[in-house]
């Protein structure tokens, strides 16, 4: 990638006094005549970069300019090669730590294996989530619209999308970006999309907003959850709300508050942990759960009664 290449060539030319041209053209596996034109690139972007012809010629930053070389140290590399492994663990390549390793110019204490941060990006649905992210990141780069079938609470939906983020957040990844049905910036969450496709369509690109990724935008909390836990779901309150959602009761139980976006979602989630929950409030939505679930018992035991006749 051409952005990833001038980032690398600028990393080199800050660390090396003088470069040829073929020397980077190997290192980056590129043409002389594109190297050509990634210095002029850089040129124009404002960085005084001098080339010299001759015997002892080459590629350097005009003197006076040249950054410290101890801008970067080797922990700050370290912390960086960290967050290039991360992207490496959902495209399962190497992709990027074979960037570092041309950033680092050869020092191989930056490369060293005494790395105490390890990151991991990907997810139990990698070998789907991968090809999405990897078509995503193109089209955002080549500034093509992307399509695709969009699955919420509410349905289906045929979306036509100009990305223009890439966004890890919540343990899920998502893509920002403008909705032409909806006319807005929105965000979609990656394992909802389905048929998502490429299209040769270009966009001019828009001024981007923030992403809204505030757990209020996300996660409004509209139903205001009252619950009681048995002593042996601490540990799932605590890992996936924290210790500051639930009240040890003098009988050892918890008793836990918090905000659910929706109904199904707050059913689904209090079901899972069987009878180690119950539900309190709203009391509509309790008196619901317990039809829910007075249903479920009629189904299980007419099904029992058949097999037992059987």
């Amino acid at each position: 990638m051409k952005i990833e290449r001038l980032i690398g060539i600028l990393a080199v030319l800050l660390q090396k006094e003088q470069v040829t041209a073929p020397y980077l053209a190997e290192k980056f596996e590129v043409s002389r005549r594109t190297i050509n034109r990634d210095v002029e690139a850089l040129c124009q972007a404002g960085i005084p970069i001098v080339t010299a012809q001759g015997k002892h010629g080459g590629i350097s930053i005009m003197e006076g300019y040249r950054m410290d070389r101890t801008l970067l140290t080797s922990k700050d590399m370290q912390a960086i090669l960290a967050g290039l492994r991360s992207l490496d663990s959902v495209s399962g390549t190497n992709r990027y730590r074979e960037l570092m390793e041309k950033l680092s110019v050869g020092n191989s204490l930056t490369l060293s294996s005494n790395n105490h941060i390890q990151i991991d990006l990907s997810s139990w649905y990698r070998s789907t989530l991968a090809p999405k992210i990897e078509l995503i990141q193109d089209a955002i780069e080549r500034n093509r619209r992307i399509i695709f079938t969009y699955i919420s609470s509410r349905g289906e939906s045929e979306r036509c999308v100009e990305p223009g983020y890439l966004i890890f957040q919540w343990a899920s990844w998502y893509v920002w970006g403008y909705c032409l049905s909806r006319r807005e910036f929105r965000l979609f969450k990656l394992n909802r999309v389905s048929k998502l496709a490429c299209t040769e369509d270009m966009f001019e690109p828009r001024p981007i907003p923030e992403p809204k990724l505030s757990t209020e935008q996300i996660f409004s909390g509209e139903l205001k959850v009252k619950a009681l836990f048995e002593p042996g779901a601490r540990w799932r309150l605590m890992e996936e709300f924290g210790p500051d959602s639930f009240q040890e009761q003098e009988d050892g139980k918890l008793l836990f508050s918090f905000g659910f976006s929706d109904r199904e979602n707050l059913f689904g989630w209090i079901l899972s942990f069987g009878a180690q929950a119950e539900l309190l409030e709203p009391e509509e939505l309790r008196r619901e759960l317990h039809g829910v679930l007075k249903e479920a018992c009629r189904r299980y035991e007419a099904t029992d009664r058949k097999l037992d006749e059987n």
